[in-house]
């Protein structure tokens, strides 16, 4: 059932304002965030992977009361589905983390004086590390932003390549951190891409640059646009069979901002 769990049960019944409700089950609490959709016909309960938290999608006319006994009694079901959830893997000494679907060690180097703070890549006899000099207290950020850097040098790099094909240019591209989607091109020509696509096998990154500079000429998910992206990128069947099957393990390593809660993965 893709990355997320779904239970559905039809409710009618008067509409409250509230954002969330908590639900107590063998000593722990679930908090569960309610979602009111105009077009939902049914309560629809969710435990998502890449975000680690539970949304109750709601009927407009759905109450309160109804959504709390219903998220009660599947209490057991949330408690199970979070069991299965793969741990989170902060950025620490001793973790090890995938830059372009190659394992790296995580290491801490404070004796590195002449490469204090700096972030550097070694090969040693255990394999490919990832050392981070100065003080252990900014290890988990200097990681993140050393990764952060080399997405977007590879995007750029792959994203200039593909518009020079396509013969448009976008306006900026940036990098954040959503669990919905790996890009977006909005209406005015601006690229978004995650930054975990530098851990992912380098055509990933590539095809997801291929197809969010295609949407700069088909702003849409048409057969032109399908046509140009796979004209772009000859592996775009075998990124997108990836992201499938690989693309949530990519969102277990660090810690992710409260705020990055969106519905599934998907391009954009």
């Amino acid at each position: 059932m893709g990355f997320e769990s779904v239970l559905n049960f039809f409710g009618r019944a008067p509409k409250k304002t509230v954002s969330e409700i908590e639900v107590a089950h063998r000593g722990a609490t679930f908090r569960i965030a309610l979602k009111r959709v105009a077009t939902a016909r049914r309560l629809t309960l969710r435990v998502r992977a890449a975000t680690r938290d539970i949304v109750l999608t709601m009927p407009p006319r759905a109450g309160l009361r109804q959504a709390k006994e219903f998220a009660q009694n599947h209490a057991e079901w949330i408690a199970q589905r979070l069991a299965r959830l793969p741990r989170r893997l902060p950025f620490e000494p001793g973790a090890r983390i995938f830059l372009r679907d190659v394992e790296h060690l995580l290491l801490h180097c404070p004796d590195a004086s002449e490469r204090r703070g700096a972030v550097w890549l070694e090969q040693r006899e255990s394999g490919p590390a990832l050392c981070v000099g100065g003080d252990p207290a900014h290890f988990e950020r200097r990681v993140a932003d050393f990764l952060r850097r080399e997405a977007r040098r590879d995007l750029e790099k792959a994203v200039r390549r593909h518009a020079s094909a396509v013969g448009r240019a976008p306006v900026a591209l940036s990098l954040r951190d959503t669990s919905s989607r790996w890009g977006s091109c909005s209406a005015k020509g601006a690229l978004n891409f995650s930054w975990r696509l530098i851990m992912a096998p380098p055509y990933v990154l590539d095809y997801l640059a291929a197809h969010e500079t295609a949407h700069l000429r088909h702003h849409d998910h048409s057969a032109p646009f399908w046509s140009l992206t796979k004209s772009l990128c000859p592996r775009m069947e075998q990124a997108e069979a990836w992201l499938k099957a690989h693309g949530a393990r990519l969102h277990r390593y660090g810690r992710r901002p409260e705020a990055a809660r969106e519905r599934e993965i998907s391009a954009g």
